[in-house]
């Protein structure tokens, strides 16, 4: 099994898809709308992109902005039309009125997943006790994977809890792995490296002419050389 750091490109179509695997992608995060922070993409779009690429896809499922899980029968609907599509893998997470994890949308998504492997995303940056709630999901079949930058406002601020979490790799509630994403730039890496994080998530820095151009293969090759240096 290799042992180098997972690197995680957002893809919004077949073209972001094919640039991000040429750099070296390990993985994928298939979303639309980014103004929005990123929703559940169309099962047409996950068909191109799948068609596309052989590396592994995590698919949204999201149909608002905001981290409230909104209409759940509309999510759950979503979630079947993607599975019956053909995703095995997907990213989810949502908080109540008191910035406690959702466990009602939670547990119905993570049911109609039927054991796939899922990320939670940076709802946890804006959860209300961090530990609570990775402590609260931690029997949730298919949960392998935090997306965090640590803090709400980015990985500038995040670093200091990054460290202290991967610091508890292994107790309950932080045995999935740390994905680090939300305003990380190349100069985080060594820290984050040294301190055993091994997977990042890159977006905008993907992308040199901002969301309105695609993923840049070299862009994404930079990053890879980074991490495998």
């Amino acid at each position: 099994m290799s042992n180098r750091a997972v690197l995680e490109v957002i893809a919004l179509d077949a073209e972001d898809a094919v640039a991000a695997q040429a750099g070296g992608a390990d993985r994928l995060e298939l979303v639309t709308d980014m103004a929005a922070d990123g929703l559940t993409p169309s099962c047409a779009t996950f068909a191109e992109i799948r068609a596309a690429v052989d590396i592994p896809l995590r698919v949204m499922l999201r149909v608002a902005d905001g981290f409230a899980a909104g209409d759940i029968e509309v999510l759950v609907a979503r979630a079947r039309e993607l599975r019956a599509a053909g995703a095995e893998e997907f990213v989810l997470g949502f908080l109540d009125a008191e910035g406690r994890p959702d466990l009602v949308a939670v547990e119905r998504l993570v049911a109609e997943l039927d054991g796939c492997h899922w990320t939670f995303h940076r709802a946890i940056d804006r959860a209300a006790d961090r530990d609570a709630l990775r402590k609260r999901l931690a029997d949730l079949p298919g949960l392998d994977t935090y997306l965090t930058a640590g803090s709400a406002k980015g990985v500038d601020d995040g670093i200091p809890t990054l460290l202290v979490e991967a610091a508890r790799k292994g107790e309950p509630g932080y045995e999935p792995q740390i994905l680090v994403g939300g305003g990380l730039r190349l100069e985080h890496l060594p820290e984050l490296l040294d301190a055993g994080i091994d997977a990042v998530h890159i977006g905008g820095a993907a992308r040199p002419m901002g969301w309105s151009g695609p993923v840049d293969a070299a862009a994404v090759r930079e990053w890879r050389t980074v991490l495998d240096a």
